[in-house]
């Protein structure tokens, strides 16, 4: 028997007590919420109970005899009244925003919809949506105990892989079939064996907070394969969840800290899967519209789109940042999630309209004591009016750097005047972070994310090749920076094929190479391709699959943990503060950066104001002191060229890494160089040595740091 009592506002959601469960639900506008309980397998519910109270905004009551497993969901009473941004229909089952697991899935119907479609959208709708929706399930109290803590590497020994939970696991012939696809087979030996093999920190997975597959994509027998559409804040997606449950994934991250490798969770609090005045009503819509969602004040019917997904989440408005600070507290303390990536973030710091890096969200985030020791990372833009932040976010924020990525391909591919941008990177965009008062590891390296053309196709494909997606190759954009190289695609052309690998490894070295956090795309150390697909956001197919039956480039995985290695092994490439050109030994004319050009001077004003200069050097220092230091010599011209090493740069000089070796690494009898000697660059070639370049000669006017 259930009995119905007051129940508290706080916390939030369903709340399981051993006896029953307490139900609070926020919403500023409504004027009656009902608590709606299903059988399992029932279309309609089989109880309705009123909530009884009303505290700060909060709707709460206690509901004696209600256990874990019962299945909910809530019809909110209020005002229809679209001119003024409320929507409120409870003829529509909606989600509770703050559920820990669902149920089911969504089933297009008209019926989800709040308003009459294909007619006026001011016009109700009273059709009952519950059988199209799935379910909220109370869940048993977290045990935090359960959830091992991150293992919280320093940042600047960080390397991130970014990867897709099916896309990694599904094709796997060591996963056994059931696991493949699923949150447990993040846990299989033979994937956490390949991410250490590698030398891989972090692995970043794409959306799993609970999320739709688009009406439209449904309709073309597509699905929304990388989750950028959510509805559920705090319930991981039930189609990863497999046989284990929700325990799979704690499970899954478990074994991945106990290997060394954090878990971070990509996220999406910049818009829900509600789309514009026109969307559906699944949650927040039908639980307070006017409280949830960034409205245009001049006709607040519709809502302000900053997302390009129909709609803003008004993260300034009090209750909803709290539930954001709630979510992401939830993954840390129940999952032993270590780090976030901001889907969106600029959208975060509008308060209300326009981005400020003192936005509350931010400084909430400072200051709560459990989020102020994770990770957290910006896609530092949204397609609002000033939306481009790369740079703008405040300390303890580091930023995808879209500028290194552009900069880094157009060199390799042969840009002019891509000099300065690449060689910025290689130093930590000091320019763009240093204003904030951040280090190098604000910047997050990449050349390749989910989002654009794979490293493979980077080198690949000049176009974009999305029919696949049905929206007759309009859709993804059109910049790629890429290069094919004589053949659009596929080849056995074994001149064009070498190339390519060549162009591979020289973007990878430059990326880890480089100052600030590298991040490494899932199968770009197989050349994985997509057929140069550069938006897969629907392919739940081969396309996006990891191939693990075949590899292209057998010898690229070997590379990039050899390459890793070296950066694992060289403080000077770990660096927590900007190259300043200074000198670090008093005794010395050393700096911590110096410019070389190929002729055995250090680069001046001709150099670098030189547009089509592909061919440098930079010998660099770590923090403390000389020490060990490293020689990089960069040739992204066609040519060979003979680098001849000044005087005064010392030696003797070993070569370390070689991007025209297959796995990088030189051969034993490569030969070392003394100061004055010079050596041979082949085109397309990264060459790295080291040594303690300490002076063989006189002083030396260095040039300044760029």
């Amino acid at each position: 028997m259930i009995v119905v009592d007051d129940g508290v506002p706080a916390p939030l959601g369903a709340h399981f007590d051993g006896r029953g469960v307490n139900f609070a639900l926020f919403s500023e506008h409504a004027t009656a919420v009902d608590i709606c309980l299903f059988e399992p397998g029932e279309r309609h519910e089989t109880r309705t109970v009123r909530l009884p109270c009303r505290t700060d905004d909060v709707w709460h009551g206690y509901l004696r005899g209600v256990l874990p497993g019962q299945l909910y969901g809530y019809r909110v009473h209020g005002p229809w009244d679209p001119a003024n941004g409320h929507r409120f229909n409870p003829s529509k089952l909606v989600l509770d925003p703050y559920t820990r697991e669902i149920r089911g899935k969504i089933r297009w119907h008209d019926a989800l919809y709040g308003h009459r479609r294909g007619g006026r959208e001011d016009r109700i709708d009273r059709r009952d949506s519950a059988v199209y929706m799935p379910r909220c399930v109370v869940t048993a109290p977290e045990v935090p105990n359960l959830a091992l803590n991150p293992v919280r590497r320093p940042l600047a020994d960080t390397v991130v892989y970014e990867a897709h939970v099916k896309a990694l696991t599904r094709t796997h012939p060591a996963i056994p079939e059931p696991e493949r696809g699923t949150y447990a087979a993040l846990a299989h030996p033979a994937i956490i064996e390949h991410l250490v093999k590698l030398g891989v920190t972090a692995l970043e997975l794409l959306p799993i907070q609970g999320f739709v597959d688009d009406r439209f994509l449904v309709d073309k027998g597509l699905v929304n394969f990388w989750g950028y559409q959510p509805l559920s804040y705090f319930a991981p997606d039930p189609r990863y969840l497999g046989e284990g449950g929700l325990g799979s994934l704690k499970a899954a991250i478990r074994e991945l800290n106990a290997a060394g490798i954090e878990t971070w969770l990509d996220v999406v609090y910049n818009h829900t899967a509600e789309g514009d005045h026109t969307g559906p009503t699944l949650s927040f819509r039908g639980i307070d519209n006017a409280s949830y969602y960034k409205l245009d004040p001049a006709d607040p019917r519709r809502t302000i789109d900053c997302t390009g997904c129909g709609n803003t989440f008004d993260v300034s408005h009090p209750r909803v940042m709290q539930l954001v600070l709630d979510s992401l507290r939830h993954w840390v303390t129940a999952y032993g999630i270590a780090g976030f990536r901001f889907d969106l973030a600029s959208s975060l710091g509008r308060s209300p309209l326009a981005f400020t890096p003192q936005a509350a969200f931010f400084q909430a985030v400072a200051q709560d004591p459990v989020l102020a020791r994770v990770k957290m990372v910006a896609e530092p833009w949204d397609i609002g009016e000033g939306g481009y932040q790369l740079g703008g976010y405040p300390r303890g924020w580091s930023e995808w750097n879209d500028t290194f990525r552009d900069a880094t391909r157009g060199f390799w591919k042969g840009d002019s005047g891509t000099l300065a941008k690449v060689t910025q990177g290689l130093t930590g965009s000091r320019e763009v972070f240093a204003p904030s008062r951040r280090s190098p590891l604000a910047s997050v390296n990449f050349i390749a994310s989910h989002d654009g053309f794979t490293l493979a196709d980077t080198v690949s494909y000049e176009e974009k090749h999305n029919a696949a997606n049905g929206e007759d190759n309009r859709d993804g954009h059109g910049h790629n920076v890429s290069r094919n190289y004589g053949v659009e695609g596929d080849t056995d052309d074994p001149a064009i094929l070498a190339v390519r690998a060549r162009q591979k490894r020289n973007m990878l070295a430059t990326v880890m190479l480089a100052q600030g956090v590298p991040m490494l795309l899932m199968g770009d150390e197989r050349s994985r391709s997509q057929g140069g697909n550069n938006n897969a956001y629907a392919q739940d197919n081969p396309t996006s699959w990891m191939d693990w039956s075949t590899d292209p480039d057998p010898a690229l995985s070997g590379f990039v943990s050899n390459l890793l290695a070296l950066r694992r092994t060289q403080p000077a490439l770990r660096r927590r503060r900007f190259f300043t050109g200074t000198l670090i030994d008093p005794d010395q004319p050393l700096r911590d950066v110096h410019w070389l050009a190929p002729e055995g001077t250090e680069m001046g004003d001709s150099h670098w104001s030189d547009d089509g200069l592909q061919v440098f050097g930079m010998q660099i220092g770590n923090d403390g002191g000389p020490g060990n230091r490293l020689l990089m010599l960069f040739n992204a011209g066609t040519e060979a060229c003979a680098f001849h090493l000044a005087p005064v740069i010392g030696g003797p000089w070993r070569p370390v890494l070689d991007t025209g070796e297959p796995e990088g690494t030189p051969p034993p009898d490569a030969a070392t160089y003394e100061a004055g000697a010079a050596v041979p660059l082949p085109g397309r070639t990264v060459l790295v040595l080291t040594g303690s370049g300490r002076e063989a000669g006189g002083r030396a006017g260095w040039a300044p740091v760029r």
